[in-house]
Order: C-alpha cells, then structure tokens, then sequence
C-alpha cells in the first residue's frame, strides 16, 4: 500500500529517503529515475523551505509515515484511554483537489492572500478591502501545508500569523483542476438526465449544482461563502425568498467571471475604477492587464449595463464579498436600504444575462 497520497512532490519524496530514512542520493536517484545531482538540488531546497513552519511539520509528518510504514492517508485505531496525542494524517488527492478548486479561486483575487497563525488548526484567506480584511473563506492547517509544500502557495510575511499568496504554480493547478471538472462534468451529461426543477426552488447553505444561465452549463454555487446566501433565505411580506434563484444565478455568475478574469499569470485588472463614476467604460479587451480576455469583457459589460449606483452595489457584494452594512456604509446610504438596491441591481443583471441570449 502507498505510504504517502499521490499530491506527495517528488521533491519532498527524496529529502524524506535521504535526511530521515539515510539512504544514499544515488539510491534515491535510481528509484526516482533522475541525476543524483538533481536528487542533491531538491534534498538542499527541501532544507532551506524547512525554516517556514508549514513546511517544517508536514515533513515531519511524512517522515513519520515513512519511517513507521504505515499507510498516512488511513484512520489509526486509537484506544479511548491512550495518552498520547495522535498526530493528524494527511489529506487524500480528492480532499487536496476539492479544495484547491474552492480555495484558490479565493486567493485569485485581488490583495487576497492565505494567514496562518501559531497554534490555529485553521487557516483563513482574507482580503485587504479597506481598515478591516474581509475573510472570504476557511481551510484546514493540512491543506494549507500541502499547498505549500507544492508551491501553490509562497510566504510574503513571516511572523506569528504568516502570510501566503498564491502563485504561477498555484494559478496552473487551479485551471488545471477546473479544466478536468468541466470535462468531467461535459461527459456526464451525455449520459444524464435534464436538470430537475427542484433545485430551482430549495436554496439551503452549500455547494449546489443548478441550472446555468449558459444553456446546458452547471454553475456550482456556494451561498456560504456569499453574502447573498443570508439574503437568499430571508422572507419579504408575501412569504416568498427575498432573492429568487435567477438572481442569486445571475449574480454567481458574475463572480465567476469575475474570478476567471484574475486568473493570468498576475493580477493586474483594477476593478475599482467602476466603483467611480469617471472610471466607467476605460476596462475593456484592449486594456494593459492579464486576465482571460472574454471574462474580462463579460465583467466589464455587466457593469456598464447596470450603471452608476447599481454596479458598485454589485460589484462590492457579490465579487469583493463586502457584508451590505459593510457596502451601505461606504456609499454613504441609509441603514437596511442596501438589500433593496441590490435586488433592483440582481433583477437589471439578470435582464441583462437573458438579453444576450435572445
């Protein structure tokens, strides 16, 4: 049986087989099938990386798994009345692969970076968006280090919280990782039946897979994460949800293409010039910045469509996750006024999804 999970690098692989297990570089070398020179190179990058505490405790991990021979991936049989602290194992390639796809979209984002504090089973990704960071999602401490241990992820600040923020390896993984979901998802539906009604008409917190704006597309949606998911469940006087689900569509979708248009090899989109009125109209595909140049496009449409007032509603709720107190707050409105701008602003979005498909 495997000892180590397949997301394992290679890298890590060796400096485990030579610093802990004491075998010769030549010998790891051969097993690997590459130089012993290359072997040396990845052993002495493994020691300088040691220094990041992440780094420091999954291999430690690992040389654990190594030097017991046990399966790390596996549950162990602990007895109620042992005293000794059982270390976590390590994540299996479909947990890894699952929340990469929902975490590094998070950290695609402008000024979006991981923090990891000392002694935090958790790690958070949090956006610099004013005085107070706002947290737009949470992830084990074993994925964190896994991320880190496959450069998916890099250290800009040390300390007692450590930051991360993604990189050109990580950006790779993610459309990787999204490429095989689509593919995956194209190839079942030649053999699934049509989308059901009910999921139009149940909006419970969560990852749910709906009906997409694109014709035969699936969007997954994930309220938990959006600050329509409070509002989706909210009555209004007749009883009925105060978002319907073509709104709450209508503005995931243009999350998602907000977040594919920050995906190129840097992010350098400014989307703050449409939260000013002078700024309106100066993004376009001609533009000097690098994310996909259709979703670019889409976000920038989008916006325009709604204008002066609703886009900057919009675009601070549903792509930058600011809270509505949050928003109504800094466009100067009056307190419990925002929900209703947005859902002038989600009802003219969604007009403007169904008139491109007319």
């Amino acid at each position: 049986m495997e000892r180590w999970p397949d997301w394992v690098p290679g890298s890590a692989r060796a400096y485990v087989a030579h610093a802990f297990e004491g075998r010769p570089l030549r010998a790891v070398a051969e097993e690997s099938g590459c130089a012993a020179s290359t072997v040396l190179r990845q052993v002495r990058r493994i020691e300088q990386r040691r220094d990041d505490p992440l780094v420091d405790d999954i291999i430690e991990r690992l040389a654990e798994a190594a030097i017991d021979g046990t399966d790390s991936t596996a549950a162990k049989d602990i007895s109620p009345m042992s005293a000794i602290p059982q270390r976590a194992t390590l994540i299996d390639d479909e947990t890894l692969n699952r929340e990469a796809r929902r975490v590094l979209r998070r950290l695609c984002e402008g000024d979006a970076f991981l923090a990891v504090g000392q002694g935090m089973p958790q790690a958070v990704v949090l956006r610099e968006n004013g005085e107070t960071p706002t947290r737009t999602a949470t992830v084990q401490k074993s994925v964190a280090q896994a991320f880190v241990l496959k450069d998916w992820v890099s250290c800009f600040k040390a300390g007692r919280v450590t930051r991360y923020r993604i990189t050109e390896a990580g950006r790779a993984a993610l459309k990787r990782l999204l490429n095989d979901t689509l593919n995956a998802r194209q190839e079942a539906r030649g053999m699934a039946e049509s989308p059901s009604p009910f999921l139009t008409q149940h909006m419970e917190m969560g990852e749910r897979a709906v009906p997409g704006p694109r014709g035969d597309e699936v969007m997954r949606i994930n309220l938990a994460e959006s600050p329509l998911g409070a509002l989706a469940r909210k009555k209004d006087r007749d009883g009925k949800p105060f978002l319907s689900m073509d709104l709450v569509i209508a503005g995931e979708r243009l999350r998602e293409d907000f977040e594919r248009a920050q995906m190129g090899p840097r992010v350098g989109q400014n989307w703050e010039r449409f939260l000013t009125a002078g700024g309106r109209g100066q993004m376009g595909p001609g533009s000097n910045c690098s994310g996909p140049r259709d979703a670019r496009e889409r976000v920038s449409q989008a916006l325009r469509a709604l204008g002066p007032g609703l886009a900057d509603v919009v675009l601070r709720v549903c792509c930058f996750l600011e809270g509505l107190e949050t928003a109504e707050k800094r466009m100067g409105w009056a307190a419990r006024s925002g929900k209703i701008v947005l859902r002038i602003a989600l009802q003219r979005l969604a007009g403007h999804y169904d008139s491109l498909h007319r």
